[in-house]
Order: structure tokens, then C-alpha cells, then sequence
């Protein structure tokens, strides 16, 4: 059964102590952020991928977006950002907008389902965002949910229905909930929206002009 971590107040690496050997070891993490709960396992790690994709229920050919902790983690997973993605991150980040960016080559196929692409956040939560920052790499950020359900939004909805499967849930007040990061894909020109969300169109498209809808 996953160890729960409770959290109140200031978020700092002690606080966070028992994530650290988790995620080194291949473990899952539950963590809030200001949507719903993501799962989170060291982005690189290609077991620790394989056995997330596995508990989702996930087809492989599907990519996991990761959560960064900044803007300076970019290089790790992109290959490039352009000009209109770092328009996008100055206004909406952090906060719900995920950015589908060109891949670095070597990132595990796993991870990009194959793809030359790469899904990208930064969260607003300090939880979901301190969490890349202090294991120094990108974590996973897909939602706590067997694919196609309903994503959570609470540690006690994330210990009934998964507790059993992962190793530890860091416990907060609910998540927001309401509507999910909105997803954009910045490699087609002009931009696709992939997800409706949180960020709207209308917000996005004041910010860099035409975007193809859903």
C-alpha cells in the first residue's frame, strides 16, 4: 500500500524527503497539482516508464507529458523551442497549459510513445513544481487515472482506487479540478489545439494569433 506523505504550509526538499529514493528506485508518485493528481515517475527511467504506462492501462504509442521546474529544464526533453512557445510560457506559465514540443532524439520511446514529440508543463502548484526541481530531472505528469476514466482530484480517492499500485501520494487539500491543462501542439503551423482547457482559445490566440481548433 503507498506510503501518504501529508503537506501543509511551505514546500521545501525536506518535506519531500521520501520522493527522492521513490523516484531513483522506479517508484509512482501521486502528486497534486492545480488541476487534478498526476502520476510521477523519473521521466528517463524506461522501467519506471513501462510499469506507468502498464497501471494506466495506456497504449504505448500514447506520450506522457512531463512537469519541469522550470523553463531552464526545457533542454533536457526539447529540441527546440520557438519563438511562439516562449511567448506562450511567459504569459500562461506556470499554470494549465501543456506545450507539444519537438523532442530531443534520445529521449525514451516510451516517453514520447514514439513520436519526435514531447508534451511540457510547468504547474503552479508548489508541489508539482518543486518536485522536478529538487530530483534535478523531469517527472511524469499524467493524470491519476486508469486511461479513459475520470482523473482525481483527492489522496483519498488516489489511495482507494490506486493505492495499492503505487508507492507514495503526497496529501494537500483537493486539486481545483474543473477543467484540465489545455493542451497545444506548437510543432504544426498553425498551432493545433490538442485539449481544450483550462487556458482558453480565445486567451491563447490573443497571445500568438490563429490556432487551429478542435
Amino acid at each position: 500500500m503507498a506510503q501518504v506523505l501529508i503537506w501543509r504550509g511551505p514546500v521545501d526538499d525536506r518535506i519531500l524527503d521520501p520522493a527522492l529514493p521513490t523516484l531513483q528506485e522506479g517508484g509512482v508518485i501521486a502528486c497534486p497539482t492545480e488541476t487534478y493528481y498526476a502520476l510521477a515517475v523519473d521521466a528517463f527511467q524506461e522501467s519506471a516508464l513501462h510499469r506507468l504506462l502498464q497501471l494506466k492501462k495506456r497504449p504505448r504509442s500514447k506520450g506522457l507529458l512531463v512537469l519541469l521546474a522550470d523553463l531552464q529544464m526545457l533542454d533536457l526533453v526539447a529540441a527546440e523551442v520557438p519563438s511562439l512557445a516562449q511567448r506562450l510560457m511567459a504569459q500562461f506559465w506556470p499554470g494549465p497549459l501543456t506545450l507539444i514540443l519537438k523532442a530531443r532524439p534520445d529521449l525514451p520511446k516510451a516517453l514520447t510513445g514514439g513520436d519526435n514529440t514531447i508534451g511540457v508543463r510547468v504547474s503552479s502548484h508548489p508541489l508539482a513544481q518543486h518536485l522536478p526541481q529538487m530530483y534535478g530531472r523531469p517527472v511524469t505528469g499524467t493524470s491519476a487515472n486508469l486511461s479513459g476514466q475520470a482523473p482525481m482530484i483527492s489522496a483519498s480517492q488516489i489511495e482507494q482506487e490506486l493505492g495499492a499500485q503505487i508507492d507514495l501520494i503526497l496529501k494537500n487539500s483537493p486539486c481545483g479540478g474543473g477543467l484540465p491543462s489545455t493542451i497545444l501542439n506548437i510543432t504544426c503551423k498553425p498551432p493545433l489545439l490538442v485539449r481544450a482547457g483550462a487556458v482558453s482559445l480565445e486567451h491563447l490566440e490573443e497571445c500568438i494569433g490563429v490556432i487551429r481548433g478542435l
